[in-house]
């Protein structure tokens, strides 16, 4: 039997060095773990016969779908700190909601994952972050994400330009067209609608500026259904144009809070290191993607378009496999998002939620 504490110390030895062990391995006993701590998940497995003592490789244990975060507390322990998701169209009742009972691990995570493809020139930039700071978000994993990389890694004067108002756009304009005139490079970050909602003011004022060398923008999530949507394309052109920021220093992030790692565009990093490939996301190396067929839920042939599961070890305190509705393809060493999942095409999703409902 696998204690808690060891547990977590031989995880977070390996987000420090990944090198020194082995993926496999531990993702084993992480799942020997969160099946005997963790009542809920123990049940599931329990009924698709997928106990430890039946579990030999990582891509046998048993996912949970993103939709049971909304139903269930799938914790192996007391949480230090318990992150919602922004969806809610069902009620606030029906947010999603993730704990984390050892919050090191997704520190450890976030931050090396982060200084890998949005910081491989080790730049210390100063950070204009474009959602509330965590005061007003508290319960925001995104938000508490930008509050941890803008104390370890943001320059002096790093802050937020979203406040109970919205978006502090002449302020912003302040701090953008200083940078431009001092030569200091900025690192813009936040969801994807912030960006839109400031350029469309840019455009509707003719706004231009001019960011030094370096600047880069990270972004997040999509805009669908606030203010308009937006292609990844347009989203290049805008930073482009509006910012003077080219398109390998425009960086999409693709995380969520049933998660305790996150991806990222490679395009930086490339960039940095000369290699020249396609634009895809990569993780750390403590997570495992694969794409599945939405019904069946069995492995699509490489580039293939399919529902995509991540085994992630930093999510040790509750559950490491999460089956998602997001759609995506396998390209390089990586994958890319399509969209979402409609209706009939998750059905594997709603079966599998079904089954851990019914288990209560």
């Amino acid at each position: 039997m696998v204690v808690g504490h060891a547990l977590f110390e031989e995880v977070l030895a390996f987000l420090s060095d990944p090198h020194e062990g082995s993926f496999a391995d531990l993702a084993v006993k992480v799942f020997d773990y969160q099946f005997r701590q963790n009542e809920p998940y123990r049940r599931y497995c329990e009924k698709r016969e997928k106990t430890p003592s039946r579990v030999a490789h990582w891509k046998e244990i048993p996912a949970v779908p993103t939709s049971a975060f909304k139903e269930l507390d799938l914790l192996c322990g007391p949480p230090e700190k318990v992150f919602l998701t922004s969806g809610t169209t069902q009620g606030a009742e029906k947010r999603g909601r993730h704990g984390f009972p050892r919050l090191e691990l997704y520190q450890a995570s976030l931050l090396f994952t982060f200084k890998t493809f949005l910081l491989p020139d080790r730049a210390k930039l100063r950070m204009v972050i474009l959602t509330p700071p965590p005061e007003i978000m508290p319960d925001s994993s995104l938000v508490h994400m930008l509050e941890v990389v803008r104390k370890e890694l943001g320059a002096s004067g790093s802050g937020y330009f979203v406040g109970e108002e919205g978006l502090q756009f002449e302020r912003l304009i302040t701090g953008l067209t200083n940078a431009s005139e001092t030569g200091e490079p900025l690192f813009l970050l936040g969801a994807t609608f912030s960006f839109v909602h400031f350029f469309d003011r840019c455009l509707e004022q003719s706004l231009r500026f001019h960011l030094p060398p370096g600047s880069r923008v990270m972004d997040t999530g999509g805009s669908k259904g606030r203010s308009r949507e937006i292609s990844a394309d347009e989203l290049y052109r805008l930073c482009r144009e509006l910012l003077g920021i080219p398109d390998t220093f425009v960086v999409n992030e693709y995380g969520m809070t049933e998660m305790g790692s996150q991806f990222y565009d490679n395009s930086l990093r490339n960039h940095v290191l000369g290699v020249h490939e396609p634009r895809y996301k990569v993780g750390p190396p403590w997570v495992r993607t694969v794409v599945l067929d939405p019904e069946l839920l069995e492995e699509v042939p490489p580039g293939e378009i399919g529902l995509l599961r991540h085994y992630d070890l930093a999510n040790a305190g509750s559950v490491m496999a999460i089956q998602t509705e997001d759609l995506g393809r396998r390209i390089g060493s990586g994958f890319e998002v399509v969209g979402r999942a409609r209706g009939a095409e998750a059905r594997g999703c709603s079966l599998a939620l079904e089954e851990l409902l019914t288990l209560r």
